[in-house]
Parts: structure tokens; C-alpha cells; sequence
């Protein structure tokens, strides 16, 4: 309502100023012509001389007079002037009809006009955007419907700057749009309104983690940094955190958190060979390409005459959660102590890796026949379960029997 009023006054004021010079320059009702000029001049000049004659500074007021009325008479122009018309402001209406016209065909093509309907169709829409986009079971929005529903949004939250929700609502969108700058903003916003809301700060450190910003990079790892410390076993914040610190190019950093991570997760999660791939990549980074382990084996000297001479010593390495081996490696049985190591190279299988590995225990078996099947009699030692980030050093002590 306030544009239309505004562009009313506007076009009526140019209106105005089209019309206005041409009705000020026509002639005036009560104007002089010239002749009316000439009769007041001679009307005054005949009280003049009258009174100088009165006066006695003229003798002759006669001859003056004629003089007078000679030059009267030559000053009348040889045609009449005609009457001077005044301009008709109808004659203007067909410039102030093009201008309009002119000028709201402009601003048509080149203003607002479509933009401005447009907005308002979509805020008319935005209930029902919002009750498709809430039910699991309606028709997904288009990239298109989801920007109206972004339009909608950002007008509803000018009125209640305060929805926590619909802030939270406009960032999503901002993230499935890949509009950055969106997203930023409004996860910005909505943690403002709830900063104790650990949700909603992991969602604004995801968006700044992944900006193409430095500085927002810096602040989104700050932030989940915080929020591991308050929780050091909630997995979301540490996979972002590593991530994050992946990015920063902290990469020992990051493997320790990814190796903190594969502690966590239940076996079997579909997350888990997705972590031990970034974990070897993050050692390549760092030049660890193979991670190492080294063993120590040494029997214990009680039992050290009741060995066998020949045999296999078979040395395993399980991730001390399954038996199942992790690497595995079997050298001729020779001579005490004994002092190997264990790469990716001894991995049973591809996708269960040394490297990605965070914590070991080691087995070594004496074996008669070198079978993986233990028998009863052969000797063994085991290890603790201990940490492991890459490299480490066990020493296992045989001093047990199968029975």
C-alpha cells in the first residue's frame, strides 16, 4: 500500500512538472498590449504637461501635445495584435498519458514489480511448504520449492527473529542448497538464541568447518575441540573434530582421534573401514605409509630347558576385542630372546589393517608342526592389551601350556 501511495505522488508530481511550464508561459488574463501601453503613457504625459504649464516651465502646452500624438501614432504597429490565448491543459494530456505509461512500463520490465509479487506469493505458500516439508510421508520439495520455502522463512523471521527452529529449519535448507553463506548464518543465529544446546553447535562447527573460509575453519574446530573435551566418547564431535584437524593438516591429531573412534563404534559399523581409509591416508601424510610393531619373545627362565628344540613360532596379533588375528607371522624356531616386527604386510586380511588398528594384544605359540590349530603341551605367552598408534614395541614372555 505504502509503494502504491508513493508512486502516485511521484507520477502526479512529474505529471506536474510536464504540464506547469507550459500553462505559466501562456498569456495571462489582465495582461498589457501594447496599445494599452502607449494610452497609459499618453494619459500620464498630458497630467505632466499640464502641470509644467501650471508650473511655468512650459510655455507652449499645445505644441507639445502634438508632438505627442505624432509619436503615438507612429509607434501603432501596421496589423493588429491578436489577443494572446491561454495554452489548454487538455492539449497536455496525451504527454502526461505517455508518460505514465512510459514510466510504469520501466519499471515494470526493470524494477521490482515481479519480485515483489513473487515474494508475496511465496510468504501466501509458506504454510503449506512447511507442513510438506515436516511430514515424512509428503512429496520431498524441489531445489526450487525448497529456495521459496528459504524465502518464506527468512520474511516469517523478520517478524520473530527469536524461532530458534525456524533458524535451525533455514540452515538445513542452506546445506542442502550448498548456499554457504545461508546455512552459516542461520546455524550462527540459532546458536546465539541456545548456546547451551550441544545439537545445535554441532551443527554451526559442521557448516564452519567445511566454509571456504580460514577463519570460520579456525572457529568451527574450536568449538568442537570444546565440545570434546565436555564429551570425549560422543562419536559425531569426534569425527568432525578429526576431520576438522585433518584438514588443518594436524594429521597425528587426527589419527589419534580416528583411532579413539574405532574404540567406540560397535563391530560391524559401516563406518569403520571409511575411518581406517582416512587413518592411512593421514599416515601418508605424515610418512608413516606402514604402521610397525615390534616383538620382543623371551621364555622364562624357569621353563627355558623345557622348550622344544625345532618347531614354528607362530606370533598373532588380535585388536585384544576378538580373537580374531589381525596380522600374523610365523618364523623358524631358533634361539632366545627373539626380536621381530609386524607391518600392514602381515595383515590377514585387507580390510582389518595394523595401521588402524588402536589397540593390540600379541600371542606367540611354540607349534611342533606349524598348524594354526593349537594342541595340547605346546607352549605360549600373551601380552597385555596395550595402546597403539602407528608404532610400539611388546614383549611377550612364554610361559604357559596349552592343556
Amino acid at each position: 500500500m505504502a509503494l502504491g501511495v508513493a508512486m502516485l505522488v511521484l507520477l502526479a508530481a512529474a505529471g506536474g512538472a510536464f504540464v506547469w511550464p507550459a500553462l505559466r508561459h501562456g498569456s495571462r488574463p489582465g495582461a498589457l498590449t501594447r496599445d494599452g501601453q502607449n494610452t497609459l503613457f499618453y494619459r500620464r504625459r498630458l497630467d505632466e504637461l499640464a502641470h509644467e504649464e501650471a508650473e511655468g516651465v512650459i510655455d507652449d502646452r499645445s505644441g507639445h501635445i502634438e508632438d505627442l500624438q505624432q509619436n503615438l501614432l507612429a509607434d501603432i504597429p501596421p496589423v493588429p495584435q491578436a489577443p494572446g490565448r491561454t495554452s489548454s491543459a487538455w492539449a497536455l494530456l496525451p504527454g502526461v498519458v505517455a508518460l505514465v505509461v512510459v514510466t510504469l512500463g520501466l519499471y515494470a520490465g526493470t524494477g521490482g514489480l515481479g519480485q515483489l509479487w513473487r515474494w508475496r506469493q511465496t510468504v501466501a505458500e509458506l504454510p503449506a511448504l512447511r507442513a510438506r516439508i515436516m511430514d515424512p510421508r509428503a512429496r520431498q520439495l524441489t531445489p526450487g520449492e525448497l529456495s521459496d520455502f528459504a524465502v518464506g522463512l527468512r520474511a516469517s523471521l523478520q517478524r520473530r527473529p527469536d524461532n530458534v527452529q525456524d533458524w535451525l529449519i533455514l540452515g538445513r535448507i542452506g546445506v542442502v542448497l550448498k548456499d554457504a553463506s545461508m546455512a552459516t548464518h542461520a546455524f550462527e543465529r540459532a546458536w546465539r538464541l541456545a548456546p547451551d544446546d550441544e545439537g545445535i553447535q554441532l551443527d554451526y562447527a559442521d557448516v564452519l568447518t567445511r566454509s571456504a573460509d580460514a577463519g570460520d575453519n579456525l572457529d568451527g574446530n574450536r568449538l568442537l575441540r570444546q565440545m570434546a573435551q565436555r564429551h570425549p566418547d560422543d562419536i559425531p564431535t569426534l569425527d568432525l573434530l578429526a576431520v576438522s584437524e585433518y584438514q588443518q593438516n594436524n594429521f597425528p591429531q587426527a589419527i589419534i582421534l580416528w583411532q579413539r573412534l574405532l574404540t567406540l563404534l560397535p563391530a560391524g559399523d559401516v563406518h569403520v573401514e571409511a575411518i581406517k581409509h582416512s587413518i592411512a591416508l593421514a599416515r601418508e601424510q605424515t610418512g608413516q605409509e606402514t604402521a610397525k610393531l615390534d616383538v620382543t619373545v623371551t621364555p622364562a627362565p624357569a621353563i627355558a630347558d623345557r622348550l622344544p628344540r625345532r618347531g614354528v613360532v607362530i606370533i598373532s596379533v588380535t585388536d585384544g576385542k576378538s580373537p580374531q588375528p589381525v596380522a600374523i607371522k610365523t618364523l623358524p624356531l631358533s634361539r632366545f630372546p627373539l626380536s621381530l616386527s609386524l607391518d600392514d604386510g602381515n595383515a590377514m586380511m585387507p580390510e582389518r589393517l595394523l595401521s588402524a588398528q588402536v589397540q593390540l594384544k600379541v600371542r606367540v605359540r611354540l607349534s611342533l608342526d606349524g598348524t594354526a590349530e593349537a594342541k595340547p603341551g605346546e607352549w605360549f605367552g600373551e601380552s597385555a592389551v596395550q595402546d597403539f598408534n602407528g608404532a610400539g614395541r611388546i614383549a611377550v614372555q612364554i610361559d604357559q601350556q596349552v592343556p
